[in-house]
């Protein structure tokens, strides 16, 4: 694998810099749901974003995998409890989740080097 997921979630800020400014309210409202949905509750943000990359490995979101693997990294996520979320996401998605399962490896391994 020679995908770099630091590169690729700076690439999508980037592009999606002038996406915010020409869609001003519908941006804003998706960060309020993000920022809403994400934050702790019930669940913790560490487990909102175990569920979040476990999405993003079953619809097969490179830029998501970067994205939630970082927040996870920030949330001091742990091996076992990332590879524990992975055996799920496997299980329910079989053979093409485990491909995912394989670039959130990945993308671990390269966000916790640059923490």
């Amino acid at each position: 694998m020679t995908k770099s997921f630091k590169t690729i979630t700076q690439e999508i800020s980037k592009s999606l810099l002038l996406f915010r400014k020409e869609v001003i309210e519908p941006m804003q409202g998706f960060d309020t749901m993000a920022i809403s949905a994400m934050s702790e509750g019930v669940l913790s943000a560490l487990q909102k974003e175990l569920i979040a990359t476990a999405i993003a490995v079953s619809t097969r979101c490179d830029g998501c995998i970067g994205f939630h693997v970082r927040a996870l990294v920030r949330l001091k996520v742990t091996r076992e409890q990332l590879n524990e979320m992975l055996a799920v996401a496997v299980y329910m998605g079989g053979g093409p989740s485990l491909m995912y399962a394989a670039e959130v490896l990945q993308a671990y391994d390269e966000f916790l080097a640059g923490s």
